[in-house]
């Protein structure tokens, strides 16, 4: 009996601390089910709710009235009609529910939630007893995950679709491991020829020292920004381009974006801009130094003829004996040796009187190779390359032998001893091509002539200069540095142009174009009298403002038998011609004066007598004849300073010539 109490005793104390461990379990499992963040739920084999916590019951919204009822069913309706996909979500519990799999799934809610649901059987009494079901909301990792991907799309696309050169390089190998088309559009490879490999692979960096460079800013300034960069295309040309550097990380890894901006085109338009500036700051200086030279050559001429003519009168009184005679011809070589300086100053400032005739340049030139072997020495040859069927030109003959003069013997001085100078003409078509690379120039039809020697050449700061005035790279006393000036004036003042090759060691190639004379038909050349001529008691009126040379000019038409009227101004001139009784058969006046030209001056006394001959004479033009200084054939013109037997054959020829 006493052992049959003991063991009910010992039977009810086991079963209460059974309990008691029931209840601390009981209680330490609900403390676990209230404290964690997951939704929990546990069923048991029938579909029966076991256990859920409130952290489920807040996650999936349940009310109140669905949790007082008590039905199962309701609850697993009211779920299910929140799911989006709840027949997949119903057909996944079904498979697991008696399965010993723990599983991990997403739920995707109509509101936009995500649940991460995982699952795991339900172990009682070592069976399965039911499912365990946790719940984690993840929608902001998910709406984090779309907002990436997102992000990602828009980065890839606005990557590619870019105008702007894009490329990304793992920092340690430095190998591309992406590129958009910009890149590829720049560069003419393709992304398979990228992708994988190094610039030096490609030998992309013209100047490697430049990577080089971009690396220590990296280094030193955490980026880069604006490094001017020189680029070897697929095609074989060169670009640049401006480029921007970036550190990035990309899954941990470190990578360089490195931004481009083609600047190719920028470059040679600065570098045409930069052309074009300078050859306006030069054209600008040969045109204000044109100025001042034909303005002081213009008035030093009229002195010029002062000291020419006086000195002839003394050498035609003294005896060729006299002690000062060889001292007066000293004074009349000087005179006329600044003339001819004179004459080239206005040539280069384009204000020399010409007359222009339609002409063949290789007759031209022809003729004037009658003198040039004098000129440049019998140890030069001369190669002479006439073109065929060369067009016409309009030009003052002239200024033909000027050039032809000025060339070669600036040839002969680049040789300096034994060698060849080579004269060629021919027909040539200029484009806008043409004109671009050569200031100046204005496209059309010319004709061409080339002067070519094989001298010492010239360094490109010397080429730059050699149409300057005074400019020359002879010693003291061997040139005046007019010859080229002479030349550019003269080929500027018949509207064409010249340009100048030259390097040294190499020799000098210049090139003249003058325009073609189209539909003009060349027309023969008078031959000059012979002799000085003498007047026939034929009345002049003489209008000159200088008073010295009025007055040598006056006692030279005297000495050669012609009745003179002086007039100093165009408005005494005037006065005198329709006071004067009897003929006046001439008017021989200067072209600029003040107050009027001598031209209106003709104009006006013509209209009083239309059979009155004119006679004009000028150290320059100035324009107001005939615009750069050319004359029309029919326009009598004599330039200052002349000789005595030069005004005295100007003279009668036009006195001779017709009305």
């Amino acid at each position: 009996m006493t052992n049959r109490i003991k063991t009910q005793d010992m039977a009810l104390a086991e079963e209460k601390r059974s309990e008691r461990s029931f209840q601390e379990s009981e209680a330490s499992l609900l403390s676990i089910l209230g404290s964690t963040a997951d939704g929990i739920l546990a069923v048991d084999n029938h579909g029966k709710v076991i256990r859920r916590n409130s952290r489920f019951v807040d996650m999936w919204r349940i009310p109140k009235s669905v949790l007082d009822s008590g039905d199962d069913g309701v609850l697993l309706n009211f779920v299910l009609d929140q799911l989006s996909q709840p027949d997949a979500f119903m057909k996944e519990v079904q498979r697991l529910y008696s399965s010993d799999e723990a599983a991990c799934d997403t739920l995707m809610f109509k509101d936009g939630r995500y649940f991460e649901r995982r699952s795991a059987p339900l172990i009682i009494e070592g069976e399965i007893g039911g499912r365990v079901w946790s719940f984690s909301d993840i929608t902001e990792r998910k709406q984090a995950e779309a907002a990436l991907r997102e992000s990602e799309a828009l980065f890839f696309t606005t990557f590619q679709a870019s105008p702007i050169p894009f490329s990304i390089t793992d920092r340690t190998s430095e190998k591309w491991v992406a590129v958009n088309e910009a890149f590829l559009h720049v560069t003419g490879y393709t992304r398979e020829e990228i992708i994988g490999h190094t610039y030096r692979e490609i030998n992309l960096w013209k100047h490697p020292e430049k990577r080089e460079e971009m690396r220590k800013t990296l280094i030193s300034e955490g980026r880069v920004r604006g490094l001017e960069v020189d680029i070897n295309k697929k095609s074989g040309d060169t670009g640049t381009m401006l480029v921007s550097v970036e550190q990035v990380n990309l899954a941990g890894k470190p990578y360089l974006l490195i931004i481009g901006d083609e600047i190719t085109e920028r470059k040679r338009a600065e570098a045409e801009r930069e052309k074009l500036e300078a050859q306006l700051r030069q054209a600008q200086k040969m045109e204000s130094v044109g100025r001042l030279a034909g303005g002081v050559a213009h008035d030093f001429n009229n002195m010029l003829g002062v000291i020419i003519g006086y000195t002839e009168m003394a050498l035609d009184q003294i005896n060729p004996t006299h002690p000062l005679y060889a001292s007066l011809v000293e004074i009349r070589k000087a005179a006329q040796q600044s003339a001819d300086l004179t004459r080239q100053l206005l040539a280069f400032a384009r204000k020399q009187t010409i007359v222009p005739k339609v002409l063949n340049l290789n007759d031209a030139v022809a003729e004037m190779l009658k003198l040039l072997p004098r000129l440049i020495g019998e140890d030069i040859s001369l190669t002479w390359l006439p073109g065929r069927d060369l067009k016409p030109v309009k030009i003052d003959p002239s200024q033909i032998d000027q050039i032809l003069a000025n060339l070669c013997v600036n040839a002969r001085d680049a040789i300096g001893g034994v060698g060849n100078i080579t004269l060629e003409t021919r027909n040539v078509s200029l484009d806008a091509n043409f004109c671009s690379a050569h200031a100046g120039s204005v496209s059309g039809e010319y004709v061409m002539l080339t002067v070519k020697d094989d001298g010492c050449g010239m360094s490109p700061e010397t080429l730059a200069q050699i149409f300057e005035p005074f400019f020359t790279t002879k010693g003291l006393g061997k040139g005046t540095g007019l010859g080229l000036a002479t030349v550019y004036g003269i080929v500027k003042q018949n509207r064409g142009f010249i340009s100048a090759n030259s390097e040294v060691g190499k020799g000098s190639t210049f090139s003249i174009y003058l325009p073609q004379a189209a539909g003009e038909t060349i027309k023969a050349t008078v031959a000059s009298m012979a002799k000085e001529p003498q007047g026939r008691g034929e009345t002049i009126l003489l209008v000159e403002d200088e008073k010295s040379l009025r007055a040598i000019c006056c006692r030279f038409l005297e000495a050669f038998g012609y009745k003179v009227l002086l007039a100093d101004t165009p408005g005494e001139a005037r006065k005198l011609f329709t006071q004067h009784q009897g003929d006046i058969h001439m008017l021989l006046t200067d072209v600029v004066m003040p107050g009027m030209s001598g031209w209106d001056l003709a104009q006006t006394l013509l209209s009083l007598n239309p059979r009155l001959k004119c006679l004009f004479m000028s150290g320059y033009t100035a324009d107001v004849i005939a615009g750069r200084g050319v004359f029309d054939e029919s326009i009598q013109f004599i330039l200052k300073p002349f000789s005595r037997e030069v005004l005295a054959r100007k003279v009668r020829e036009v006195l001779d010539g017709p009305n």
